[in-house]
């Protein structure tokens, strides 16, 4: 049986791929409590890119979609608040399953989707994997969530601060950004880092999606399967899982709470606002 510093060196980044850690997983009575923790661990890589990537395209969405529900024009609004009730209104695996579905059969059966910065074509098939097709879901789905947030902060804006903007004849995308946007930050920001755990414990989901992993190689749960099915023991690999998820989340606690801190500094210490973990255990 291998040391822990092999295990290290034999799987640390196997999840990456082929070329990353050695090809051949361990088996039956070859695998030990390190190999569990260092092959977790390593698929835990994939739930960090999914959520890191999706959480950070997904804000800049979701301001543009509060922007737009907010808007009074029509054209803008419309799209915006279809686009947040579609994917507030559907399960997130559901969404999972029509996206591959798509990116799979349209282009077999000769159809051309239009999807703005992507056509779907006989040549897009790798957006049938899960780096690529998982993430685009998991983008769309934290803007409409987050962009409902945003909406709800932009209409929470106290009107004085509005009015003091346009005494001072701010207008258009300045007011917008000087007092408007960190306005909203401000006002979202305790809620918005409860939509960012939940993502990021919903990139879980990519591994029962039907979205295959890249090169074999897969998230966290994942190596949790292969380790119960090995071993007929899921209460070591099911938990390690949990833990890895458990540190995860007090680090996105810890870094948006310092944005938090600063969104609010110009506040006394005692008006301002603390987050709170409030788990959403139905989506």
């Amino acid at each position: 049986m291998r040391s822990c510093w092999e295990s290290i060196e034999g799987y640390g980044l196997r999840a990456l791929g082929r070329g990353w850690g050695e090809t051949l997983l361990p088996r039956g009575s070859d695998i030990s409590f390190c190999d569990q923790v260092v092959l977790i661990g390593s698929g835990l890589i994939w739930n960090v890119y999914f959520g890191v990537i999706a959480i950070t395209i997904g804000f800049f969405l979701a301001t543009a979609l509060a922007a737009a529900k907010n808007s009074t024009n029509p054209l803008a609004q419309k799209p915006a608040a279809g686009f947040i009730f579609l994917f507030r209104g559907s399960p997130l695996f559901i969404q999972f399953f029509f996206a591959y579905e798509a990116f799979v059969l349209l282009p077999k059966v000769g159809v051309e989707l239009n999807l703005g910065l992507v056509t779907l074509t006989a040549e897009t098939g790798w957006l049938t994997r899960a780096w690529a097709g998982a993430l685009i879901v998991l983008i769309l789905n934290t803007a409409a969530y987050s962009a409902e947030i945003f909406y709800g902060a932009l209409r929470a804006i106290p009107r004085g601060d509005l009015e003091a903007a346009d005494a001072y004849g701010m207008t258009g995308l300045s007011r917008f950004r000087r007092i408007v946007w960190p306005t909203m930050l401000r006002l979202a920001w305790p809620s918005y880092t409860n939509e960012a755990i939940f993502l990021f414990h919903a990139t879980t989901l990519v591994f029962f999606s039907g979205f295959p992993a890249w090169q074999q190689s897969g998230d966290s749960l994942y190596y949790a399967r292969y380790f119960a099915d090995q071993t007929f023991n899921p209460f070591i690999a099911y938990p390690l899982v949990a833990a890895y998820f458990i540190v995860l989340t007090l680090l996105i606690i810890l870094i948006f709470g310092l944005v938090n801190r600063r969104l609010n500094r110009h506040l006394p210490r005692e008006a301002r606002p603390k987050l709170r973990f409030r788990p959403q255990f139905i989506r």
